[in-house]
């Protein structure tokens, strides 16, 4: 019997504008910067005011090993930022039924490749059953130990990046200076950047 091939994986390509300019396979866009394509990122807080990140799994063909953003997936050809956030987020974490917030868009860049990125925020305090084919473990992580840990090679420099945007974000944010602070419409709870305002 014929062992069957790994289907190859095609992105969109975008232009300066995030418009749809063409498509190629996975293994060309990790390799090339100049073919800029989407991904989704999640960013997971707890009640507590924790993130959780996740370790990349040692066969990861980008920073394997090291820990990353809660959730980061590349948008399937055709699909939009938010439905992708939520697919990744069910296929990595095993989450489902909650809210998320549109944060911001934002460009990576580096000498690998090049990426459009949405993110998103969510809450949750679940279980959490993560795909161990690509994440090696999760864990929650406090906003100190995450701030002591910048620049130690423990994290990949995209979430890094990721962080420091966040973090920017958290300064502009009217509502984090609020007691309470609204995810979505009709959805409110105690403020969970208390514990961020000192960022």
């Amino acid at each position: 019997m014929v062992p069957s091939k790994k289907k190859t994986e095609f992105f969109d390509i975008v232009d300066d504008e995030d418009r749809v300019i063409g498509q190629a396979p996975r293994s060309q866009c990790h390799g090339d910067p100049r073919l800029v394509h989407r991904v989704a990122h999640v960013l997971v807080f707890n009640s507590r005011g924790e993130l959780l990140l996740q370790k990349r799994s040692v066969t990861k063909d980008i920073q394997p090993g090291k820990w990353d953003t809660s959730v980061g997936g590349h948008l399937d050809p055709g699909e939009d930022y938010l439905t992708a956030a939520y697919r990744e987020m069910q296929e990595e974490l095993g989450i489902t039924g909650i809210p998320l917030t549109c944060l911001y868009p934002s460009r990576m860049r580096n000498e690998i490749e090049s990426e459009n990125v949405m993110t998103y925020l969510a809450r949750y305090d679940g279980d959490i059953r993560f795909c161990r084919d690509e994440i090696a473990t999760v864990r929650f992580w406090r906003v100190c130990d995450i701030e002591n840990s910048l620049g130690t090679k423990v994290f990949t420099p995209n979430f890094e990046e990721e962080w420091r945007m966040f973090c920017d974000w958290i300064r502009r944010y009217p509502a984090a200076h609020d007691d309470r602070v609204a995810f979505c419409a009709g959805d409110t709870f105690p403020d969970l950047f208390n514990g961020l305002r000192k960022i």
